[in-house]
């Protein structure tokens, strides 16, 4: 698989996460082992451009594909998150970004949500969007404001 643009290959057992492999193997520690069940998102990377939960993904999968972690994002939400305060802690945020990048895609690309179809982005569309993001320190409101910044949105 290429990992952050660089060819890995790497010799895992099936039942292997993707996360682990990430971590364990490569020793990238921007996707972060928050739940371990998919529900926290705190180890979103992207897959082929696709945003993933990558503690409910094999290894194996994903022989032949591109992924990114936040360790090879070069992308304006970085600052945003920075400019809005969409960040406290800090664990959350590397899946965040991720996965905003990743929905941004998917809005461009059209595909609707359960809020609304894809046009036009608004915070209750984003909030939707970003939902299998959770963040406990609570630093929504930034984080949304960040992505409708970079969407080209007013950002608070």
């Amino acid at each position: 698989m290429k990992v952050n643009g660089d060819v890995e290959a790497l010799d895992v057992e099936p039942r292997v996460s993707l996360l682990d492999a990430l971590r364990e193997r490569l020793g990238l520690m921007g996707p972060k082992k928050g739940c371990d069940q998919g529900a926290c998102g705190a180890c979103t990377v992207l897959a082929d451009g696709m945003r993933i939960n990558s503690c409910l993904a094999l290894a194996v999968q994903y022989d032949g594909s591109e992924i990114t972690t936040i360790e090879g994002v070069t992308h304006p939400l970085q600052e945003a998150f920075v400019r809005h305060d969409g960040f406290q802690c800090g664990y959350c945020t590397s899946g965040q970004i991720c996965s905003a990048i990743g929905m941004l895609a998917e809005h461009e690309a059209g595909m609707p949500s359960a809020v609304a179809d894809a046009s036009p982005l608004t915070e209750a569309e984003v909030r939707e969007r970003m939902s299998g993001n959770l963040c406990r320190c609570g630093a929504y409101n930034g984080i949304v404001d960040a992505i409708m910044d970079v969407a080209g949105k007013d950002g608070r």
